[in-house]
C-alpha cells in the first residue's frame, strides 16, 4: 500500500508538470500565440495547480483507500511528462499533454485504483508519441 508521501510525490511531478506548463506557456504569449490557446492553456495550468493541491491535502485518504498502481509508474510518467513539456514547441501539444495529465490527476484523486488505468495509459502513449 502507498504510503502519504508517495501521493505527494505524485502531486509534487504535477506541480512541476504545472510549472513547466507556466514557462511555455509565457513562451507563447511572447511570441504572439492565439489568445484563446494561451487562455486553454492558462486553464490547464491552473487545474493542475489544483489537482496537486487536493492531492495534498488528501495523501492520508488516497493512501488508506488502496491506491497500489504501480506507484513507481505514476511517478515515472508524470516525471516523463515534466520533462516533455519543457521540449514541446506547438501549444497543441502542450493543450493535450496537460489534459491527459489532468485526466490522470482527476483519477488519481477519486481514491478509486480502477479509474487510473485508462488515463495512465492514454497519457504513456501521447508521451511515446511525441
Amino acid at each position: 500500500m502507498p504510503q502519504a508521501h508517495d501521493i505527494e510525490a505524485l502531486a509534487d511531478a504535477l506541480s512541476a508538470s504545472a510549472n513547466a506548463l507556466h514557462l511555455q506557456l509565457m513562451r507563447a504569449i511572447r511570441a504572439g500565440a492565439p489568445r484563446e490557446e494561451a487562455q486553454a492553456l492558462f486553464a490547464n495550468e491552473v487545474a493542475l495547480r489544483t489537482q496537486a493541491d487536493s492531492l495534498y491535502l488528501d495523501a492520508a485518504h488516497l493512501a488508506a483507500a488502496g491506491l497500489d498502481a504501480d506507484q513507481l509508474q505514476l511517478s515515472d510518467v508524470t516525471q516523463r511528462a515534466q520533462a516533455t513539456i519543457a521540449r514541446i514547441d506547438k501549444l497543441k501539444d502542450l493543450l493535450d499533454l496537460s489534459a491527459d495529465l489532468l485526466s490522470l490527476g482527476a483519477a488519481i484523486a477519486t481514491g478509486k485504483p480502477d479509474h487510473i488505468l485508462a488515463p495512465f495509459e492514454k497519457l504513456k502513449q501521447h508521451l511515446a508519441t511525441l
